[in-house]
């Protein structure tokens, strides 16, 4: 795998403009074949190369994190705001002319996260991130984006971000969720419910980068075909682990599966429980019970 070193972390507003300009989301295209998000025809592949930057925690960013996704104010890093680092390298692959498809109509289904150890803001981080694992999926084509962050040479945070290509499916059923033996049935009563505001995906773009526009406004969500702007996937993840401070590992692995997007503004019903050897939670829909992520946690 080519290995390629980047000077600093890229900016996403450039990128987001590239994805947007570089995007097919008249539905006469989506029927077309396409490789590296142009015409053609041919099996689409994947880029061999890894990226790779050395970065460092802004505190003042890692705070304002803190208060959009309901992290209590600490020196240490949420198993989640690794993430801000690697994905902008993700879109750097995503949006390069050797990739096969277009990021604007990309699905997020699944996230996993391992955190080796807890990570402190002052830490000098290096970020390395590849894409690998094309399959197919029922509802068209899936692959993962690779993430992993290092301090002082090893290695303390990976993440897998599976994300969703739709069109051309047809391979066959996925697996099943998790169920661990012995898991407890998901309780009736929510935990919390919570009003999940309008602005929400603006401010979690301002603190994220992520300024997808399926996120940000129902104007700017309907040009791409979404009713109303919906919150970001990584944010309702964040939010459910900010739900569990204080009753999950220092040293953890976390999954969830997210399943209907949470439109603007909404009300959802927050659940956990134990499962097995791993705390269990959702988020659904508080006035329909459909689920909008389902997930747990697990120590390591």
């Amino acid at each position: 795998m080519e290995q390629q070193q980047l000077e600093s972390v890229p900016g996403l507003g450039g990128l987001y403009v590239k994805a947007v300009a570089g995007s097919t989301v008249k539905p006469v295209l989506k029927r077309v074949p396409t490789i590296g998000g142009r015409f053609g025809g041919g099996k689409p592949r994947l880029p061999d190369r890894e990226l790779i930057v050395t970065a460092s925690v802004d505190r003042e960013h890692l705070a304002e994190y803190d208060r959009v996704c309901g992290f209590a104010l600490r020196d240490e890093l949420p198993p989640t705001y690794p993430h801000m680092l690697s994905f902008p390298l993700q879109m750097q692959l995503m949006t390069d002319a050797s990739f096969p498809f277009p990021v604007i109509g990309l699905v997020h289904i699944r996230n996993e996260i391992e955190q080796l150890r807890p990570i402190q803001d002052d830490e000098p981080l290096t970020v390395r991130v590849h894409a690998g694992d094309l399959e197919q999926h029922p509802k068209g084509r899936q692959f993962v984006m690779h993430s992993s962050v290092a301090a002082g040479g090893d290695e303390v945070w990976r993440s897998r971000s599976t994300y969703l290509r739709k069109g051309g499916g047809g391979g066959g059923e996925q697996p099943a969720a998790r169920s661990p033996q012995g898991a407890e049935v998901e309780p009736s009563e929510p935990n919390a419910v919570w009003d999940v505001p309008d602005d929400i995906g603006r401010r979690y773009a301002k603190v994220s980068g992520d300024s997808n526009p399926i996120h940000l406004r129902r104007s700017t969500a309907m040009a791409f075909g979404m009713p109303r702007a919906i919150a970001h996937g990584m944010w309702t993840k964040a939010r459910c682990l900010a739900a569990l401070e204080g009753q999950i590992p220092e040293r953890l692995a976390v999954d969830v599966s997210f399943k209907l997007p949470v439109y603007l503004p909404s009300k959802v019903a927050f659940r956990t429980w134990e499962g097995g050897s791993r705390r269990e939670f959702s988020l659904r829909s508080h006035k329909d019970g459909k689920p909008h992520l389902t997930g747990g946690v697990s120590a390591l």
